[in-house]
């Protein structure tokens, strides 16, 4: 997607007229369904006017400029990218620019710089534009054939080297080049160097074809987490983490820094909805700080999740497994032990770590969950999404967290994540998810409503029958390829294996109609030819059998196929949660006030695990209609 494409020298003409950033705003309006704040406004009359003098001056006049481009698989746009002629091989090239305003900045620390007006430090803009030069090839095949095509640049327009400048600390070690006001020489020099001369017509014309070629190129899905981990715990560069993500890798590092040297405990909250990076920055930050010798461990609550992680990334390295525990493996952990403790999915996090089987003295002496995982190491970072509570005794919030440190006398730094990189990256989606169950005052619309006339490509369908939302995964899989999966509420019994012909076989429990389909397996119920529950998501043997909130959470797959079940209805014009068609024993104890909320997260994160499209049908005809329609 992006907002405006036309040559440099008619976006000029545009700007001089005033044109341009009310062109911009009404493309946002149309294509983002969303108003454009004054700031932005500001920073498209103040940036791009110089850029697009920069370019005519230097003879660029008639390359494409596209203005606001969204990355792949991300929220993210692209200030500018720049398409026009290899002057040295004749082919394609890009330069994605990245406008600050900026009249001065100071480097904090490695890839961070302060500037004013900036309540937390913020990614160098050299690092910044350099990632986002990597994801565009990373999920571009037709780039990652030849990545020297694509260059990146910041340039600071305002800013003049001197006097509260020192980001030339910064070490370059890649593609992403830096320019500020007074080197905007060197700058058209560069932009020479990297597209050819635009007065020829046939240049401008190749231009044109340049910028087609990307706005038509195939995406390739996001590289599925499960797939890399392995690779992840000894190659970090695997995953290109983005602005907030990064920052939030940086600010856990300088932590992991400063502890050592103020003897002070510091605990970092990273709080994201869903798909919006927080299994990457954990699994980055744990292959980083094992390489620099800290002390590291990763930790859930989820059973699936660990036991996909240390299968995956200890396959080649079995000692690797063990750096994956559980939340309640920290109760008799030495104080301070470990440097860091990575807890993902903090939303899991429980009252406390007590089981059925825990010795009578611990239980005597048992302490909340949260206090054990923050003694435990002399940084706790803990990454969560307060929407993705589904069982009764998890307290996992931002609130209990803050508490808990400030109890235990630590120093608190929290970073909030905007965007997510599921669901096609489309923050369209998560939006429409949100109001569809309710979870905001808005009142829900269609999909195609919420898409308005964008290019929006993640898909959301509804199904007549469970036998059509399978149907439509395989289609979906057998045109494009990639992985699917159904999922469901937790609304019929799960049965242990029977012996047929005295082989364990699953039975056929989820019945609709004359469609039958078993669970996933269950926990240490191993049956021939299906995956243990934990490996449900990530093995291809999954489809065919239905997954539910347990098994899905925390993983993610290409095609999702959901099933709301009669726990979930619409009534009356609003969602009805009705605990007697729940067979989820845990659930079914929470109280009331909890119960409808459990059942509404459950449902969002069953909604939320596509990346490239959902289907939904409900048992319930009066919601399946509604569905018919919301979808539509």
């Amino acid at each position: 997607m992006v907002l405006v494409r036309r040559s440099a020298a008619a976006l000029l003409d545009d700007a001089k007229s005033g044109n341009l950033s009310k062109l911009l705003a009404e493309q946002a309006l149309h294509q983002l369904r969303s108003g454009v704040g004054a700031s932005e406004l500001r920073s498209w009359d103040r940036s791009l006017p110089v850029l697009l003098t920069d370019l005519v001056e230097a003879g660029l006049g008639g390359v494409e400029v596209l203005i606001e481009y969204r990355l792949p698989y991300s929220p993210k746009r692209i200030d500018v990218v720049l398409c026009g002629v290899d002057p040295r091989s004749g082919t394609a090239a890009y330069v994605l620019v990245e406008l600050k305003q900026w009249t001065h900045a100071l480097y904090y620390s490695d890839d961070l710089v302060t500037v004013p007006g900036y309540s937390e430090p913020v990614l160098h803009p050299i690092e910044q534009v350099e990632r986002y030069r990597q994801q565009l090839i990373d999920f571009t095949p037709m780039l990652a054939e030849r990545p020297e095509s694509v260059s990146a640049v910041a340039y600071l327009h305002n800013a003049v080297e001197g006097t509260g400048w020192s980001l030339h600390e910064y070490q370059v070690t890649r593609s992403g080049h830096l320019f500020t006001k007074n080197r905007r020489r060197e700058f058209l020099d560069f932009l020479g160097r990297r597209l050819m001369p635009t007065g020829d017509e046939a240049v401008a014309r190749q231009s044109g074809r340049a910028a087609d070629e990307l706005l038509t190129a195939p995406e390739a899905p996001a590289k599925p987490l499960l797939s890399i981990a392995a690779r992840e715990i000894q190659d970090r560069e695997q995953f290109v983490l983005l602005d907030e993500q990064q920052e939030a890798f940086s600010l856990v590092r300088d932590a992991v820094r400063a502890s050592g040297q103020q003897n002070r405990k510091r605990v970092v909250i990273v709080v994201g909805g869903p798909g919006s990076g927080k299994s990457v920055i954990a699994l980055s930050l744990l292959g980083e700080l094992s390489r620099q010798d800290y002390r590291v461990l990763h930790a859930t609550g989820s059973s699936a999740f660990t036991r996909t992680m240390r299968k995956v990334a200890g396959r080649r390295a079995p000692r690797v497994q063990q750096m994956f525990k559980y939340f309640n493996d920290f109760m008799e952990a030495p104080q301070n032990r470990l440097d860091v403790l990575i807890c993902d999915e903090a939303h899991r996090v429980r009252e406390t770590s007590v089981k059925r089987y825990t010795r009578a003295a611990l239980r005597a002496n048992a302490r909340p969950q949260i206090d054990e995982l923050i003694a435990a190491a002399r940084v706790p970072v803990f990454l969560l999404d307060e929407n993705q509570v589904v069982r009764p005794g998890e307290m996992g919030s931002l609130d209990e967290i803050t508490a808990a440190a400030e109890r235990n006398e630590c120093d608190v730094v929290v970073k909030r994540l905007q965007g997510q990189y599921r669901c096609g990256g489309s923050d369209t989606f998560d939006s429409w998810v949100v109001q569809l169950l309710g979870l905001t005052a808005e009142q829900p619309t269609s999909w195609s409503a919420a898409v308005g006339d964008s290019d929006e490509q993640y898909l959301v369908r509804s199904c007549e029958s469970p036998a059509g939302l399978e149907a439509w995964l395989r289609a979906r899989m057998e045109e494009s390829g990639g992985t699917g999966r159904i999922s469901a509420g937790y609304c019929w019994k799960w049965s242990d294996p029977q012996r047929i012909d005295d082989v364990p076989t699953l039975i056929d429990d989820v019945v609709i109609g004359d469609w039958k389909r078993p669970w996933n397996a269950k926990p240490d119920k191993r049956v021939p030819d299906a995956p243990e529950s934990y490996f449900w998501a990530s093995d291809d043997r999954g489809f065919g059998q239905v997954g539910c909130i347990y098994t899905a959470q925390g993983f993610e797959y290409d095609w999702s196929g959901v099933i709301l079940g009669p726990d979930f209805v619409r009534r009356d014009g609003r969602w009805a949660a009705r605990r007697t068609h729940s067979h989820d024993p845990a659930v079914k104890r929470a109280d009331d006030a909890h119960f409808g909320a459990l059942i509404r997260n459950t449902y969002k994160v069953l909604l939320t695990r596509g990346l490239r499209g959902v289907a939904v049908y409900s048992t319930d005809p009066e919601t399946q209609d509604w569905l018919r329609r919301v979808t539509a």
